[in-house]
């Protein structure tokens, strides 16, 4: 496949995962079974596209697969969790965020240039997004033991997955762009 067309369907990736962020905005607006249903479908989409594009890289091929697959077991454990608290959906964001922060941070130690920053700044971000929602998880127990699932903490939420979307797509877009001259 030339650089030309590798690029387009990387960079389709990371505009369909930055669209994606967009339906995180409903998330407040909809009942935790449905919401839970959201979250799983949104997961899915954003790692199936991340596949994607990885199927298209030269370079971390195999930490890139393993970055969507992370997304896409997540969206899976929320499509097929027969619970529909909230609490345990963020004890899964939690672990996705951080273990797919641990496989970008490697892919930055082996790409080049501003990929590799990319790559650092997105495995950055997920991994301050799990910190915030760790130290939020006792406040929001206890939120949710008294007063159940509040619309600012779903809210709060979606907001945390619409910022990892962003970055991943933000990510691919680069790599898009390098992809077009050299093997990525």
């Amino acid at each position: 496949m030339d650089h030309a067309r590798r690029a387009r369907w990387i960079a389709a990736a990371g505009w369909s995962i930055i669209l994606l962020s967009a339906g995180a905005a409903v998330l407040p607006l909809v009942g935790p079974a449905s919401g839970a249903a959201i979250i799983g479908a949104l997961l899915g989409l954003a790692g199936t596209a991340e596949i994607l594009a990885a199927t298209r890289r030269q370079e971390t091929r195999r930490l890139a697969l393993l970055a969507g697959a992370l997304t896409v077991v997540a969206g899976l454990l929320f499509a097929t969790d027969p619970a529909t608290k909230f609490l345990p959906t963020l004890t899964i964001i939690m672990g996705w965020l951080f273990l797919r922060s641990l496989v970008l941070a490697a892919a930055s130690l082996l790409q080049h240039g501003s990929v590799r920053l990319w790559s650092a700044v997105s495995a950055a971000t997920d991994f301050v997004l799990a910190l915030v929602l760790g130290v939020g998880l006792s406040i929001s127990t206890l939120v949710v033991t008294l007063f159940g699932a509040t619309t600012p903490m779903v809210a709060s939420f979606a907001w945390v997955l619409a910022i990892s979307f962003i970055a991943t797509g933000a990510l691919l877009l680069k790599v898009a762009s390098f992809a077009r001259r050299e093997d990525v």
